[in-house]
């Protein structure tokens, strides 16, 4: 059995999700009842949307990591934590012990949850699974107990269907995606924290009337204020501060402009990759809603998906590149923190992405929410660096030449995994049954009175039913 799981987590994994989930996509629209020439169209369509979304996001990884090796090595700072970047967090994870489980795990957690209606996400983001995994080893690392991990990579897939029900009405509204919510480990998490920090920003004079939004922006400054331009004008600066060398100042033009169109293309490219993908996952969602009310009375389900349909909009990629020179200044001043921010700088606009419905999209708002959040990340990553190292050599995990000590920003700043390792390592079974009960406790409060927690995520005061278009999510 642990070599059958081993072998489908190696084949899903090797697949990626361009591949992996046109598969599901198809299989589930059958399920569904959809024809089965408009559900292989789907899915070939959403593996199409990957593809480009995939692409894009890898030139923006390749702009800000060169930019951030830049700045880096500008400020003269050594820090001893690396930033290895997602990638390596999710071969890490599903290379544990506990990623040997954990799609089986996950999609067990999913369907008991669903069929006690304690959740409306069915989540189809396997390959994303590697979250639960990421918190799972970080257990193992810390008590040796292969058990403990696997319950508490299961108490994060049911974690992260509460918050992706919780958020999903804001989610929808604001970014235009009918049907769908985002059980995604890096975003939902810090989402939860965007609510206390954007209640305060609201009442802080000033900030509370000021309105940054990009409608506002643009129709304040014009053509400067378009998305394009806005990456244009963002990547000229971050070239500036990266490159700028007056010895050689024809290679530091080329590379400013260089850094310049690229996110600009970035700004342009990502609306037009979630504009295809949603044009694949639309008849889907249609076919869900069809699906359930026919045969469950109306009741409502939503399809979990990957944050990457999120960050195209103008409000997280603006908020996101602003942070990243920000990011690396906190990363020098901040005393005690250990980590150099580096391959992880492109995760940034998945981790506030969630942030837009809670502000409605004001940036100003955003980068507040996002530089609070970073600095506490500094401090969890530090503090998380020794299991997550450990994490990587059981993992058999290749170190970077000259580290000691690794992390990712994605998961390794996030205060879920701290908080399941240490009532793990501390308390044993009695902390992870403790943050079970926690949850459980939520998800009833919720349940009781889903309205008013929506409206504190986000969800629009006046209920009205977001139309199924497959407009782009740029508002």
């Amino acid at each position: 059995m642990v070599a059958f799981f081993t072998a489908l987590q190696d084949v899903l994994t090797k697949m990626g999700a361009s591949v992996m989930l046109p598969i599901i996509i198809f299989i589930l629209g059958l399920i569904l009842g959809a024809k089965p020439g408009k559900a292989f169209r789907s899915g070939v369509t959403i593996g199409i949307a990957f593809v480009g979304i995939n692409l894009v996001i890898g030139l923006m990884w390749t702009a800000l990591s060169d930019v951030a090796q830049a700045m880096v090595t500008r400020t003269g700072v050594h820090l001893t934590v690396v930033d290895v970047g997602w990638p390596s967090a999710a071969a890490i994870a599903f290379g544990s012990s506990v990623g040997t489980f954990v799609i089986a795990i996950a999609i067990i957690v999913n369907l008991i949850m669903l069929f006690a209606r304690l959740t409306k996400t069915l989540n189809i983001d396997v390959w994303n699974y590697w979250h639960f995994a990421f918190v799972g080893s970080l257990v193992v690392a810390a008590t040796g107990d292969l058990w403990m991990g696997i319950f508490a990579a299961a108490i994060s897939a049911a974690f992260m269907l509460f918050l992706a029900d919780w958020m999903a009405p804001g989610i929808q509204d604001y970014y235009e995606i009918p049907g769908l919510s985002i059980p995604h480990g890096t975003t939902a998490p810090f989402a939860l924290i965007a609510i206390p920090i954007n209640w305060v920003l609201e009442r802080i004079p000033g900030l509370d009337k000021l309105e940054a939004d990009p409608e506002s922006v643009q129709k304040r400054f014009g053509v400067f204020g378009e998305p394009v331009i806005l990456g244009l004008v963002i990547g000229l600066v971050l070239g500036i501060l990266g490159f700028l060398d007056f010895s050689d100042i024809t290679a530091s033009i080329i590379k400013i402009l260089t850094t310049g169109i690229n996110l600009a293309a970035v700004m342009l490219l990502l609306p037009r990759m979630v504009q295809i993908l949603m044009e694949g996952l639309i008849p889907i969602s249609e076919s869900a809603r069809e699906f359930m009310q026919k045969r469950f009375a109306g009741r409502e389900v939503y399809i979990g998906l990957d944050s990457a349909i999120l960050i195209g909009h103008p409000a997280a990629i603006s908020t996101a590149l602003v942070l990243v020179p920000i990011t690396v200044l906190l990363a020098v001043i901040l005393p005690g923190n250990r980590v150099l921010p580096f391959a992880d700088l492109a995760v940034i606009p998945f981790v506030v992405a969630g942030f837009a419905p809670i502000t409605r999209g004001n940036i100003v708002r955003m980068i507040i929410i996002g530089a609070v959040v970073i600095a506490i990340g500094f401090y969890v990553g530090t503090f998380m660096a020794p299991q997550f190292t450990q994490a990587a050599v059981a993992a058999n995990f290749k170190m970077p030449a000259n580290a000691t000590q690794i992390i990712s920003i994605a998961d390794g700043f996030s205060w879920w995994p701290l908080l399941v390792m240490v009532a793990a390592f501390a308390l044993q079974w009695v902390g992870l049954l403790a943050i079970l009960v926690v949850l459980a406790v939520l998800i009833f409060f919720y349940l009781r009175n889903p309205r008013a927690w929506e409206l504190v995520a986000g969800a629009p005061k006046a209920e009205a039913p977001v139309a199924a278009t497959a407009a782009t999510p740029a508002k």
